[in-house]
């Protein structure tokens, strides 16, 4: 297999595992240096990034990405224990026609309506996108059954020994 091949499927595989894993932590840095945290919702796969999400523009994300645009997202599935981390830059756009084109109605549930334009919808003037250009992905893809994972972790209890949950694969990009 062509390495430029290889490197579109490890790319499939990273949008399957993302796709199946509803919430990313979302890490910036603080002006201080701290790390922060917070959950966030992938949106669907769309051309306009590798990955993105919808944030409100008086979050403090948004001065942390001010400050400094390296993100780390990281992704975890308890029943598979597939995992991704993505190292990348952040871009907020606050483009109205792109939100408009991007908009989901379950939107609305993560602002409220504060009054009649700041209501939550695509003309609400909090949203914003951030746009994720990923440099670097690791990631775990499990090639086992859940009753074979389950195994192996039981096994690995019981014998001390390491589980066998798949092979750790890297994209840079």
């Amino acid at each position: 297999m062509s390495e430029q091949s290889e490197q579109e499927k490890r790319i499939d595989e990273l949008y399957d595992l993302v796709d199946g894993i509803e919430t990313a932590m979302f890490v910036t840095q603080r002006e201080d240096g701290q790390l922060v945290s917070r959950p966030m919702a992938t949106q669907k796969r769309n051309p306009v990034a590798d990955l993105w999400f919808v944030t409100d523009v008086e979050s403090n994300k948004i001065d942390e990405l001010d400050q400094n645009p390296n993100i780390n997202l990281s992704y975890f599935s308890t029943k598979s224990k597939e995992w991704v981390s993505v190292s990348g830059t952040a871009t907020i756009s606050t483009d109205r026609a792109a939100i408009r084109a991007l908009y989901e109605p379950d939107w609305k549930m993560y602002f409220g309506a504060l009054d009649d334009v700041r209501n939550g919808g695509p003309d609400d003037p909090r949203l914003a996108l951030i746009l994720v250009n990923a440099d670097s992905v690791i990631y775990l893809k499990q090639d086992k059954s859940t009753p074979a994972v389950l195994f192996e972790l039981l096994k690995g209890r019981i014998t001390g020994d390491r589980p066998d949950l798949g092979t750790v694969k890297s994209v840079t990009l």
